[in-house]
């Protein structure tokens, strides 16, 4: 009698449904294994893709900020009668001033195509643009201790732009009424000499501006009154930087957005010296927009790939309810090939989306997962209504998967009713099921 102890005991433990679960937990963990190699498989893609966006944008013109334009005047400051003729007057104080427009208006168009790189498509742009405002009479008051000598002859205007080389055309500006050609001054900066034209009582100017990009296009409130209207043909922009749109208009075809930036709260006065390094504080006083991709493949399958957990969980909790109920046998491998087959649909989604999109590649992955997984379960299970109940879990499960991903604003809720809901037709369904007895019984109590 005492040899056959161990095998009753062993045999109670293989009944055992809480055994069973634990079994079950068991084999989610392990599956995360291969959900791991896909993972492993998504980041590498999305490299390789993000390699291509480079290797594109290098060529065409990355994200584009327009600074400026300000007058830049260097000046010296004249001796006085204390100090003419000291050493101190022989070596006059020579300084840079830079000057702000007093109304700035940016106005124009961006225009979206999509390039090639292999299988990957990187959208990229084309703007044109026009600034136009003026300029005050500049002031020199406050700096130097004497009286200041502007050299006008050596005045000019800047523009900072990130990249310089995007430019489509030879830039122009048309300074009261005056066309002259810009040329570079350093790597994201052109300049356009102005001499004795930079003295006049009228400082007004219109600058079109034509240039390629990508990803994002934003400016730098220069003006003590900063105006930008924007329209574009891509349905999908976030606006970002200090300052929002007071106006914004977003349809399929495309979106307009109308910025007005008062110099208060603008972190930069209107006029300051190059030595006080307030120039390096334009480029991160920024409003503007990016051009998002309204459908990432790379993000949607690394979010649902973060269910892969809750869905084989729930799987296999459906075919654990038919051993339960209808005391149907399901071997530990008959599991694990369900979720192997599972685990496949993040590879077949992701591969397919680089060809067709994502909504085509979800729709295709998950109706070929849920038709293998069915038609194997009508073995398994043995009657095609109960392979047909899995396929309908399923079916539910993939279709619940997709409103997450493109409603992440509501995951969350959503998430936590489906669990909820998921917690409650499993207790309604096991409410008469008889746990001490053997796997299948049903207690016949009402």
């Amino acid at each position: 009698m005492a040899p056959t102890a161990p095998l009753h005991a062993f045999e109670a433990l293989r009944q055992s449904q809480l055994a069973r679960l634990l079994g079950l937990g068991l084999l989610v963990l392990l599956l995360q294994v291969p959900i791991g190699m896909v993972e492993g498989v998504i980041l590498e893609r999305r490299q390789t893709r993000n390699e291509a966006i480079h290797e594109v944008t290098q060529k065409w013109g990355g994200r584009q900020q327009v600074a400026g334009p300000r007058l830049v005047v260097p000046f010296r400051t004249a001796p006085t009668a204390s100090t003419e003729g000291s050493a101190w007057s022989r070596r006059r104080f020579t300084g840079v001033a830079h000057f702000l427009p007093e109304q700035l208006e940016i106005s124009g168009g961006v225009e979206t195509e999509m390039r090639r790189r292999g299988i990957f498509e990187v959208p990229v742009y084309r703007a044109d643009l026009t600034l136009a405002g003026h300029f005050s009479e500049p002031d020199f008051s406050d700096w130097g201790a004497g009286p200041v000598e502007p050299a006008w002859e050596d005045a000019y205007l800047l523009l900072e732009l990130c990249e310089p080389r995007a430019l489509q055309n030879p830039l122009r500006v048309d300074w009261n009424q005056e066309t002259l050609d810009f040329e570079p001054d350093g790597e994201n900066a052109i300049r356009v000499p102005l001499g004795a034209l930079a003295r006049a009582d009228e400082r007004r100017f219109r600058i079109p501006l034509a240039l390629r990009g990508s990803d994002a296009l934003s400016f730098t409130p220069v003006g003590r009154d900063t105006r930008v209207e924007l329209h574009a043909d891509w349905p999908s922009p976030s606006f970002q930087g200090v300052w929002l749109p007071v106006s914004h208009d977003v349809t399929r075809e495309g979106f307009r957005a109308r910025w007005q930036v008062p110099s208060f709260g603008r972190g930069f006065p209107q006029r300051f010296l190059a030595s006080e390094g307030v120039a390096k504080s334009l480029a991160t006083t920024t409003a503007g927009v990016t051009l998002l991709t309204p459908v990432d493949p790379y993000r949607m399958a690394q979010r649902s790939v973060k269910y892969a957990k809750l869905f084989l969980a729930l799987t296999f909790a459906s075919l654990w309810l038919f051993e339960c109920l209808a005391g149907v046998r399901i071997h530990a491998i008959q599991y694990l090939l369900v979720g192997a087959a599972m685990c496949l649909f993040y590879l077949l989604e992701l591969s397919l989306a680089e060809h067709v999109g994502f909504g085509a590649s979800y729709a295709l992955a998950s109706a070929g997962v849920v038709a293998l997984v069915a038609s194997y379960c009508a073995s398994v299970l043995g009657r095609t209504g109960r392979a047909a109940s899995i396929g309908a879990v399923l079916v539910a499960l993939y279709g619940y998967l997709y409103v997450l991903l493109t409603n992440e604003d509501y995951a969350l809720l959503s998430g936590s009713l489906a669990l909820f809901a998921a917690l409650a037709l499993v207790m309604f369904l096991t409410r008469r099921v008889d746990w001490t007895a053997l796997p299948g019984r049903v207690a016949r109590s009402a």
